[in-house]
């Protein structure tokens, strides 16, 4: 066990870094809407939704009805229900960590997960679960920090979400040079700049994660084709 905690946490270091910094400005945005540190504690702990968790914020402190709030969380994160598609068969080998490994499937833990090649030695259901929550544990840590510094000090936090950039920067060019094929990365590309023009910047994310699975499936034969060639 205590290998596969090891190994998970030198893995999910770009995580920690990346969520302290989010989970510390959410926190501080949590505090200024005049929510203390235990919500932070118990928010960051069951909603664990990242964006959302920003746009949480707001509906708190602006009486939004349940029915909107429930609406926009679905539209602000469609996206991990694409995520799940492809660990559907890997998280029903996981047993009683199933749920847990459904809820904690965000974007960073997502990407971590998808470039995940664990050593023969460790137990790859173990590797996973420790991963999750460890990514987890980061950004509650975050958020109650940022709750208890935004009482104790004043200051500007401009700027500050930009570490979520900057984690997905470092976490594509791991992957990068992980994978033979880049071909994912053109399409993905393509997809998001197409969306971008067509819908704009506040709807693009679901059609282009739309239009990227789906180039995706009709280009999986010739890709799973190249797999075989480049393991020969």
């Amino acid at each position: 066990m205590r290998s596969e905690i090891k190994y998970a946490f030198v893995r999910t270091v770009p995580v920690l870094l990346g969520y302290l910094f989010l989970g510390i400005a959410f926190g501080l945005l949590l505090e200024k809407a005049g929510y203390h540190a235990v919500w932070a504690f118990f928010i960051s702990l069951f909603v664990y939704a990242g964006s959302m968790q920003f746009v949480l914020v707001n509906f708190l402190s602006g009486g939004t009805g349940l029915i909107t709030a429930a609406v926009m969380t679905l539209l602000i994160n469609s996206r991990h229900a694409f995520y799940g598609l492809s660990f559907i068969e890997k998280f029903k080998k996981m047993g009683k960590l199933r749920p847990y490994m459904i809820f904690s499937l965000t974007d960073e833990t997502y990407s971590l997960l998808c470039a995940e090649r664990a050593p023969k030695d460790l137990d790859e259901n173990k590797v996973m679960f420790w991963i999750a929550v460890l990514n987890h544990s980061y950004w509650i840590l975050g958020s109650v920090l940022g709750s208890v510094l935004g009482q104790l000090i004043t200051f500007n936090t401009s700027g500050i979400d930009f570490a979520m950039t900057a984690l997905f920067v470092v976490i594509f060019i791991e992957q990068w040079y992980t994978y033979a094929s880049h071909v994912p990365v053109y399409v993905g590309a393509a997809s998001g700049i197409a969306s971008l023009l067509w819908f704009g910047p506040d709807n693009f994310i679901l059609p282009a994660l739309l239009l990227t699975v789906t180039v995706l499936m009709l280009l999986r034969p010739k890709l799973d084709g190249r797999k075989g060639e480049e393991a020969h």
